[in-house]
């Protein structure tokens, strides 16, 4: 597990992935392709408090942590699932995430890492894969399907976070030498937007004698607003394209108050790990490229920590004024954009709710609100949970809900879902019918991964379409993708995302499904109820 204090943050447990879990280790991608519409052309720049396209456009990055990089694993969590790692891009595309934030440590990038806790049945296309060729293969696949990744350097060895942005065994030069390497690598890949230089600097030791990361002290070995401008400057020297997303501290002295002592000059008001940004006003980060500074702070809820402002009687009218003071003013002075790095919470606190109602209202609505990536996808973060259930294949309905609205999908990914209905007026059969081939992909004992492509034959567009087919007894579905698909019975319906809901005549849909049971090929496949 790993932790921010009772100052700064967050606890986030780490699953242990049971003993047999297969592992994956070396082979490589190609770069993905330019991102269009949902999450802007071309690469991103800053223009006052907006992140913009090439074109000028405003664009809202809306995402999503997929954490696991930083850990033992030195991969993605989940992989161990019966979610293929694409099924779960592909969900977290629909239900309009346009962005993945990947937190890593530099043991994921060092010669030789093994990545580990992969489903080798699962995720074939993954074995013999380092952490690095995985890592290509995602950006690839997410940048298909119109999504942005920001790089995230959440620790420096998997042991766990750090206050200063190196340590006894990763020095400054290392971690600069790393975010060159990344941004070498991705060259000319519009998918990759951007590195969250370290994360959660935060306070240590005690006041006067602070050892922390402070902001604008003036100490080069503390002083975090220095680090981020020699560790920004060199990535833009090598890939002057990218945004640099800097966090705050907790504490801007560096070192935690000692509230004993008699002497208020040794107190200050601290925040979240990475969430206090009072200082920048005065001391900015400065960057030799114009145009590419976003601030991104961290922001949480009671089930982290029960900060005192939870506690005020002015709860929670009191939240818009904290949030003004630590990096709001940011935003609303024109100085820099926001993008909330991480935020979230059980929501089991009723108060969580609430903070996290206020909180999405706070970054206001549409393509002109601050960005955002939610903490996190995971259902193993330990204080927060994620949107993603322990099966990582079905949501926590509750918390999607209240993001929902301020979600600005990729174009290519996704929308909100729902399983649209068919009726007559809506969704015509197809005239003159259509075709169904299906393609085992998988099998393994007790379950099977298969791919059913439908075309439309017919003379007309079927709008919203809606694929039907049945399984034999004892098959039964465990997680689909590229469509809302459900199992009644024997009966199983894929229904239209709203993203994708028309059928063109000659047009395809391939929609991908893993199961429990004996490996079946479909029956009975219909469109709209015409038989295939």
């Amino acid at each position: 597990m790993y932790r921010r204090s009772a100052l700064g943050g967050a606890i986030t447990a780490l699953a242990t992935v049971a003993a047999g879990i297969l592992v994956a280790a070396a082979a490589s991608t190609a770069p993905a392709a330019a991102a269009t519409a949902g999450t802007g052309t071309g690469y991103l720049h800053t223009n006052g408090n907006k992140i913009v396209d090439s074109t000028g456009a405003t664009v809202r990055i809306t995402g999503i942590n997929w954490f696991g990089m930083e850990t033992d694993n030195k991969t993605f969590h989940g992989l161990w699932s019966t979610n293929p790692w694409k099924g779960q891009i592909d969900k977290m595309a629909s239900l309009g995430y346009n962005t993945l934030r990947v937190p890593y440590s530099n043991d994921a990038l060092k010669p030789g890492a093994t990545a580990s806790g992969i489903n080798d049945f699962v995720n074939p296309d993954l074995v013999g894969l380092s952490p690095l060729q995985i890592l290509d293969k995602v950006i690839d696949y997410a940048g298909g399907k119109g999504m942005r990744v920001i790089l995230d350097r959440h620790r420096p060895t998997a042991a766990g976070q750090s206050p200063l942005w190196y340590t006894p065994t990763v020095s400054e030069a290392t971690w600069i030498n790393d975010w060159k390497m990344l941004a070498q690598r991705y060259a000319g890949n519009t998918t990759v937007i951007g590195a969250d230089l370290h994360n959660e600097p935060h306070a240590e030791g005690t006041n006067p004698a602070a050892t922390g990361a402070c902001w604008g002290c003036g100490d080069p070995a503390r002083d975090w607003r220095l680090a981020a401008e020699r560790a920004g400057n060199a990535i833009l020297s090598v890939q002057p394209n990218w945004l640099i997303f800097v966090e705050g501290v907790s504490c801007p002295s560096g070192g935690l108050s000692n509230v004993w002592d008699g002497d208020p000059s040794n107190d200050e008001d601290c925040g979240w790990w990475g969430g206090n940004l009072t200082k920048a006003k005065d001391f900015p980060v400065r960057l030799d490229v114009p145009n590419r500074l976003v601030y991104s702070p961290h922001e949480y809820a009671t089930s982290v920590f029960e900060q005192n402002w939870f506690k005020s009687p002015d709860f929670p009218a009191n939240l818009p004024g904290i949030w003004d003071k630590y990096w709001g003013y940011l935003h609303k002075q024109n100085i820099a954009p926001i993008m909330m790095g991480e935020f979230g919470s059980t929501l089991a606190d009723p108060r969580d709710k609430v903070w996290l109602e206020k909180l999405m209202a706070y970054t206001g609505t549409g393509v002109d609100g601050m960005s955002f990536t939610y903490w996190s996808w995971n259902p193993n973060s330990g204080d927060t949970g994620g949107i993603a259930l322990d099966d990582w294949t079905n949501i926590n309905t509750t918390k999607q809900a209240i993001l929902q609205p301020y979600l600005i999908a990729p174009v290519g990914g996704g929308g909100p879902t729902g399983t649209p209905t068919v009726s007559p007026t809506s969704s015509p059969p197809p005239a003159g019918g259509c075709t169904a081939a299906y393609r085992q992909v998988n099998a393994w004992q007790g379950g099977f991964q298969g791919e059913l492509t439908v075309t439309n034959t017919g003379t007309g567009t079927v709008n919203p379409w809606q694929v039907t087919w049945a399984w034999p007894a004892g098959v039964t579905l465990a997680s689909g993708w590229n469509a809302t698909v459900t199992q009644s019975g024997s009966t199983v319906t894929a229904a239209a995302p709203t993203w994708a809901g028309a059928l063109a005549p000659g047009a395809s849909v391939t929609v991908g499904f893993t199961a429990n049971g004996t490996a079946s090929a479909p029956g009975t496949v219909r469109l709209n109820g015409v038989a295939c």
